[in-house]
């Protein structure tokens, strides 16, 4: 197993993941040791979720699920990139395709793309945070 630092942030890695065809960043999140090894085990990106202080697979609510195509590691082994394969529209729990669609322009923050969900709908009954 690669052996990752996760002392420096409290036992989390922030993790960065970018659609693997388009390189287009998708979302930031946290992995503990658990939901890297899951992630490693499975094939499927699994996160620390610190709202719920649980593992969560992503997708395993929405089924906007994330298939690791790759992995890299940077160079003091406590941040990760994940390349995905994002299977379903989005990657954002708010029902766009990215996290990152806020621009900011001068003193304003302007939405830059189109929502694909709507969140509402998506997680009708489900309990809890709805990523």
């Amino acid at each position: 197993m690669v052996e990752l630092d996760f002392e420096k942030l409290g036992g989390l890695i922030p993790v960065i993941a970018q659609d693997y065809k388009t390189n287009e960043v998708l979302m930031m999140a946290f992995m503990n040791s658990e939901s890297w090894e899951m992630t490693a085990k499975t094939g499927y990106v699994h996160y620390w979720s610190r709202s719920r202080n649980c593992l969560w697979k992503k997708g395993e609510s929405s089924g906007n699920i994330q298939e690791v195509k790759e992995i890299r590691v940077d160079c003091d082994s406590d941040c990760i990139l994940i390349k995905i394969n994002q299977i379903g529209d989005a990657a954002c729990h708010t029902g766009y395709r990215s996290c990152f669609y806020k621009k900011v322009e001068g003193d304003k923050i302007i939405i830059s793309g189109s929502k694909v969900f709507d969140p509402a709908e998506k997680y009708a009954g489900v309990n809890g945070d709805i990523k």
